[in-house]
């Protein structure tokens, strides 16, 4: 999408970012893919040899350079939550793959960059208990599916009841909004839940997927979030995540507005509030 390589270049022109704030990754070893996939999906991913169905459930055709790509995507957000111990925060301008299984791939989803980075910074021993905070418009149910039985991550997926995936899988937390939840409802929801499962789960590390598919104005999203409801969220959960002293890892996530300037200014309010409350 066009968005990827517009957004760095909104935040270095207006100065939120400089230029030694970006760092490029690239394809990781493949033993890190093997702590949250299925070696035998990842080696038929990586062979394209996945059978026509598998590939549906992806929804695209598979090429090489686009599963280099979710490589890369996943070794971004493995070095982003290296960065994020070191700094506070840390953000994949890509990512948010939630949709991947451990043994398959959905929703143009094929291999899960925050599980991926999870598993790695737990093994690395960085971080012990783990908060995944999705707040993307779609459940994360690839994620919640693979650490449906990992007591080290705790899944929290808030997201739109009647949006896909239309079978959910079941989250550690998980909170359905109805159609068109306006910026004042869904900020209280978020601003009640959030305290109270820090304090219930004690992370040390928490990642948060900030899709900002859940803007009015988004072609698949069904709520009614404004720009500012979302910016206000962003904020919400930084400063959290900032009070307790927990680093974050942030991925970018969905955001399908038909207007590329307000799905590129939602996503650089992700980074300005991170530079305001950061540094």
């Amino acid at each position: 999408m066009d968005k990827y390589d517009v957004l760095p270049q909104q935040l270095l022109f207006e100065g939120t970012c400089v230029g030694a704030n970006f760092f490029e990754p690239e394809i990781p070893n493949n033993k890190h893919f093997f702590s949250v996939h299925d070696p035998e999906y990842f080696f038929d991913l990586l062979n394209i040899t996945l059978s026509k169905k598998e590939e549906r459930k992806i929804g695209f055709p598979l090429t090489e350079q686009l599963i280099a790509r979710e490589m890369v995507i996943a070794d971004g957000t493995m070095k982003a939550s290296e960065f994020a111990i070191q700094h506070g925060i840390a953000m994949n301008i890509a990512g948010g793959t939630h949709h991947a299984f451990t043994n398959r791939g959905e929703g143009f989803c094929m291999l899960n960059d925050q599980a991926i980075g999870a598993k790695y910074i737990q093994k690395k021993g960085l971080a012990n208990k783990i908060l995944i905070i999705d707040l993307d418009v779609h459940q994360g149910n690839g994620t919640a599916e693979i650490f449906q039985n990992d007591p080290s991550v705790f899944t929290f997926s808030m997201h739109g009841k009647s949006n896909y995936p239309f079978h959910k899988e079941q989250s550690d937390l998980d909170i359905h909004l109805e159609n068109h939840i306006s910026d004042t409802a869904y900020l209280n929801i978020l601003k009640e839940t959030l305290p109270k499962l820090i304090t219930q789960e004690k992370p040390d590390f928490i990642y948060y997927l900030c899709g900002v598919d859940i803007l009015e104005s988004d072609k698949l999203g069904k709520l009614s979030v404004s720009i500012e409801g979302c910016k206000e969220r962003d904020r919400y959960v930084l400063q959290t995540c900032y009070d307790h002293s927990i680093p974050v890892m942030c991925s970018m996530g969905g955001g399908y507005s038909e207007d590329l300037k307000i799905i590129v200014n939602a996503h650089a309010n992700t980074f300005r509030a991170a530079q305001d409350i950061f540094f």
